[in-house]
């Protein structure tokens, strides 16, 4: 990943790369490396996530076409 420094604006320079880290999700992955978890807490956490996003959808769908 490259980023140029433009005018001698290094701050901005960095503030573009970490943008682009956050958005390649470098981040998350390492917030998940930090800590061993095992194969059945991250299997719990995938399926919570997976059930508040089919939710979140039925909400949406339910506000938008009201069923």
């Amino acid at each position: 990943m490259k980023v140029e420094v433009r005018n001698n604006n290094v701050d901005k320079a960095i503030q573009i790369m970490k943008k682009k880290l956050e958005q390649d999700g470098l981040f998350d992955k390492l917030r998940e490396l930090e800590f061993y978890e095992s194969r059945g807490t991250k299997r719990r956490r995938n399926e919570a996530a997976a059930i508040r996003r089919q939710q979140r959808e039925l909400k949406k769908r339910k506000d938008e076409f009201g069923y």
